[in-house]
C-alpha cells in the first residue's frame, strides 16, 4: 500500500511566490504554511534561503512551527547556498534540502558553458555536502524535460549514489507531452540501476497547458512525488496545479494510488491563497473556480437536476466547495426556472411555467445572467395579474 501513496510537495511559497505581484512576507508564509500542514501536504517548499534575509526568516520560523511536515529549502548546487539552507532548517523536525543543476544540453552549454561531466561532478559534490547537514536531500535535474535521456539517467545514478533520496525530474519550459515525459519517467525507473534507493519527482510547468497531464503522466510511470502549488501559480503560465492532481487521483481509482490531502479543504485554501497573494483564480478553473459546480445550459440544468451525475463527477462538499449553482441565462430552461423559483418559496404549475417562461426569455435576452430579485419581480408581477 505504501508504494501506491504519492506525496504531495507543496511549492507555493517558493514557486508560486516567483509570481509578479505575488509576493508575500514571513507573516503570510508562516500563516499559508500552518494551512498546508492542515491540508495535509507533505513537504513545504517554504522558499530559497539565500536569495534574501526575508526569505531566510521565513524558512526558518517554518521550520520552527510546523510539526508534522518536511520543510525545504531550495538552493543551487552551490556550497555557500546550501551551507545557508541548512541553517535556515536547523529549527526542523524533518527537513530537507532541495539542490540541483541544469541536465539538458540548453542549460549545460548557455547556462553554465560547461560539459556533461562537469555536471555530473557538480551534481554530486552539491548532494554529498547537502547530505552533511540532513539525511533527507532532493537533487533537481533542471530542464530534464528537455535532456538527453541517456545523460539524464547517468546524473540520476550518480546522484542517488552519492546520497539523494528524491529525484525531481523537472519539466521545466512545460515543453513535454504527457507521453513524452512519461517515457522519460519510466527509462529511468528500468534503466538507473539504484532507482529504488529514491523517489522520483515530478515538478511540470504549464507553458502549453500540461502540467497536471505530464505529473499524472509520471506518476503512472512510477513516479511517487509531485511537486504543485494551490490555484497552479508559478512561473511564467504557472505550476501543476495541487487541487487538479489531487482529485484526478482520487477520482480515477483504476490508477490506485493516493495521497493524504484532506479534499474538503480545497476549495478554503485556494480562496485564501488567492486572497493572501491578490491573485484572483479563472471562474473556470478546474476544482476550485467560481464556475466549477455552475450549471447555465438548458440541456445540462435539465440532466442535473434529474440527477447530479449526469454533469457533476465531483460533489461540490467534496471539495469545500459551495452547493451547485443553477445558473439562469437566455440559454436556460423550463425545469431550471421552475426549480429556481421553488428555491424562492414559489409553487408554480406546468401551466404557469410555460406562461412565465416567455416573460424570463425577454429578461434573459437583454441581461448575462437573471438575478434572484429579477425572478421575485416576475413572480410577484404574474401573481398580481393572475389574482386580478
Amino acid at each position: 500500500m505504501a508504494d501506491n501513496r504519492v506525496f504531495i510537495f507543496d511549492t507555493t511559497l517558493r514557486d508560486g511566490e516567483q509570481v509578479p505581484g505575488c509576493k508575500l512576507n514571513t507573516t503570510e508564509k508562516i500563516d499559508l504554511a500552518l494551512k498546508l500542514e492542515e491540508l495535509g501536504v507533505d513537504i513545504i517548499e517554504a522558499g530559497f534561503p539565500i536569495s534574501s534575509p526575508g526569505d531566510f526568516e521565513s524558512v526558518n520560523k517554518i521550520a520552527s512551527i510546523v510539526k508534522d511536515v518536511t520543510v525545504c529549502g531550495l538552493t543551487r548546487a552551490v556550497q555557500k547556498d546550501i551551507e545557508v539552507a541548512a541553517e535556515a532548517l536547523k529549527p526542523a523536525r524533518r527537513p530537507r534540502i532541495h539542490t540541483g543543476i541544469g541536465s539538458s544540453d540548453i542549460h549545460i552549454k548557455h547556462k553554465f558553458n560547461a560539459t556533461r561531466e562537469e555536471i555530473i561532478e557538480r551534481g554530486t559534490a552539491a548532494v554529498k555536502l547537502a547530505r552533511n547537514f540532513v539525511d533527507d536531500v532532493e537533487f533537481f535535474a533542471e530542464d530534464a524535460g528537455r535532456a538527453d535521456i541517456e545523460f539524464l539517467a547517468r546524473l540520476v545514478e550518480a546522484v542517488i549514489a552519492a546520497g539523494a533520496t528524491v529525484v525531481n525530474i523537472p519539466d521545466t519550459t512545460g515543453y513535454c507531452l504527457p507521453h513524452q515525459y512519461g517515457e522519460k519517467i519510466a527509462y529511468l525507473k528500468n534503466n538507473v540501476p539504484n532507482i529504488d534507493k529514491a523517489i522520483i519527482s515530478c515538478h511540470c510547468h504549464n507553458d502549453l497547458g500540461l502540467a497536471t497531464a505530464n505529473s499524472i503522466a509520471g506518476v503512472i510511470e512510477g513516479a511517487r512525488q509531485i511537486e504543485c502549488t494551490i490555484n497552479g501559480l508559478g512561473e511564467r503560465a504557472g505550476n501543476t496545479s495541487l487541487e487538479e492532481v489531487v482529485m484526478i487521483l482520487k477520482q480515477h481509482k483504476d490508477l490506485n494510488l493516493h495521497t493524504n490531502i484532506n479534499t474538503q479543504l480545497l476549495n478554503p485554501i485556494s480562496r485564501l491563497v488567492s486572497e493572501t497573494m491578490r491573485m484572483p483564480v479563472q471562474p473556470n478553473k478546474a476544482i476550485v473556480g467560481a464556475n466549477a459546480f455552475s450549471h447555465s445550459s438548458g440541456i445540462h440544468q435539465d440532466g442535473f437536476l434529474k440527477e447530479a451525475i449526469t454533469y457533476e463527477i465531483i460533489n461540490p462538499e467534496e471539495v469545500g466547495a459551495e452547493s451547485s449553482k443553477i445558473v439562469l441565462t437566455a440559454r436556460s430552461g423550463r425545469h431550471a426556472l421552475a426549480y429556481r423559483f421553488q428555491k424562492l418559496g414559489f409553487q408554480f404549475n406546468r401551466n404557469d411555467i410555460d406562461v412565465l417562461y416567455k416573460e424570463f426569455l425577454k429578461i434573459a435576452d437583454s441581461k448575462k445572467e437573471v438575478m434572484e430579485e429579477d425572478l421575485q419581480q416576475l413572480a410577484n408581477k404574474y401573481q398580481t395579474a393572475t389574482v386580478a
